[in-house]
């Protein structure tokens, strides 16, 4: 048999195997791996290879020969081209098992637990219009598509990146992941911005224009909304037009606000805020609770997967009301709040004091008296004995720690406080299965392990793992 060459500017065919974390497909060539973008598990693709490394390549999609029997019409005008929803073109329940597949593999091969694998997974209903916060950017770059003339004006657009792209922006109508009352504004929005030339686009580039974003929250249990307006400088009259439509024919909208962002960092967090119309927050319910939102808090992207998701970590904590619970990366202190009231007390542990105020409010708001949040860099806090000895030691430790996971010095510490019971919940399997290899060399072990899938559509993974000696 014909030995295939494989370089860089190459053409192959290939059939995708399965789904890589991270949403691209995976062929074989003699066994060695090709990560395909823009493929699905059962398809058979051309592509060409553009990055060739010693142990895999890379390839793009040029076309698809064959079909996958798993592929699913898609619905939106921008699949392929905006990055949010990669795998939409892949049956629901077969994203759910690539997804699944994919935790078990990064805890087989990268933590070394052979015999592991998922006790459930939580899968997403509904899996479109499920997000409850939006960040449309504009853009006087306008990303031109295939099917379009040379000369079409491309000067604004109203959407989303091209993925690798921080110049581009695909200009978007309808994005079925967001509520639909939330096409509607865009599609207001963008209209009035193309009948008044004074509301131009920031240009990134030249640092030259006014409008930044159109960020949009949805209070999915609540029905309230949030309009935030993020322009380069201060000016209310020149947004007059657009706060003025946007209040008149979408009346639902219960908050806007004006964040002024003059500096060149291209991100929608504003130096100030304006309040343009009703309340300078929204609100949302996740179980008992309720929090209130503003315009550059965190909050849970997908309202009801966040509430399946803090289930299972009340379900993995197993709490009697006798426990101290340490709250690792706490954030504006959601995870510890929803354990409250089954513990004796909580500390959430966090180094983002914006987000220790939310947290210290959102437990005044729920009248939770148990429930104490403090400022800690956990990469060094607790190894330099910053703790504060009138803190007992926890039984229960809860760590969301950001994608990279765990700090090297927190993980070799993290069995330092003997809890009984550690439960993990992690966006990043790798890193996940990385620090319970370490957790495992200390004594835990995995006692149960859930996928709940946070962002259908896209690659994005959530566990909840309980660690017990």
């Amino acid at each position: 048999m014909e030995q295939i060459t494989i370089k860089r500017g190459a053409e192959l065919e290939l059939q995708i195997e399965s789904l890589a974390y991270g949403g691209k497909g995976i062929a074989k060539v003699d066994n060695f791996v090709i990560f395909v973008k823009g493929a699905i598990p059962g398809q058979t693709v051309n592509a060409r290879v553009y990055k060739k490394k010693k142990g895999f390549a890379e390839a793009n999609t040029l076309e698809v020969i064959k079909e996958s029997p798993k592929a699913v019409d898609v619905i939106c005008d921008h699949f392929g081209v905006c990055g949010g929803c990669k795998i939409q073109n892949l049956s629901y329940k077969e994203q759910l098992k690539e997804k699944a597949d994919q935790v078990e593999g990064a805890f087989r091969r990268l933590g070394g637990f052979i015999d592991f694998s998922l006790d459930d997974t939580v899968g997403a209903d509904p899996n479109f219009n499920y997000r409850n916060k939006m960040e449309f950017t504009f853009s006087p770059h306008r990303w031109v598509l295939e099917s379009e003339p040379e000369n079409v004006d491309k000067s604004f657009a109203v959407g989303l990146h091209i993925p690798g792209r921080y110049d581009k922006i695909v200009d978007i109508y309808d994005c079925h992941i967001q509520p639909e009352i939330g096409n509607k504004i865009l599609k207001i929005a963008r209209d009035v911005c193309l009948e008044h030339s004074e509301l131009k686009p920031y240009d990134p580039k030249t640092h030259v224009g006014f409008l930044r974003y159109l960020m949009l929250r949805f209070g999915i249990n609540t029905n309230q909304i949030m309009v935030n307006l993020v322009t380069a400088y201060d000016d209310l009259n020149k947004l007059s037009p657009l706060i003025d439509t946007l209040l008149k024919q979408v009346p639902e909208i219960t908050s806007m606000v004006n964040n002024v962002n003059t500096r060149k960092a291209d991100v929608a967090f504003g130096e100030y805020e304006t309040l343009v119309f009703g309340e300078p927050s929204i609100q949302d319910k996740m179980g008992d609770l309720s929090f209130e939102i503003s315009a550059n808090s965190f909050f849970q992207t997908n309202t009801i997967q966040g509430e399946n998701l803090y289930n299972e970590v009340v379900k993995a904590a197993g709490l009697t009301g006798n426990e101290i619970v340490f709250d690792l990366y706490c954030g504006t202190g959601t995870i510890g709040l929803y354990l409250a009231n089954q513990a004796k007390e909580v500390f959430g542990f966090e180094v983002i004091r914006s987000a220790l105020e939310d947290a210290d409010k959102n437990a005044e708001r729920n009248g939770i008296t148990n429930a104490q949040f403090l400022k800690a860099n956990l990469d060094t806090f607790f190894k330099s004995g910053n703790l504060p000895r009138r803190i007992p030691k926890p039984d229960v430790v809860i760590v969301d720690p950001p994608r990279a996971g765990m700090h090297p010095d927190m993980t070799q510490y993290l069995h330092k406080f003997n809890a009984k019971k550690i439960v993990y919940v992690s966006c990043n399997p790798t890193t996940q299965a990385r620090d319970a290899k370490v957790l495992a060399e200390k004594g835990y072990e995995i006692k149960s392990a859930v996928m709940v899938d946070m962002f259908p559509h896209t690659p994005h993974i959530e566990t909840v793992m309980l660690f017990s000696k």
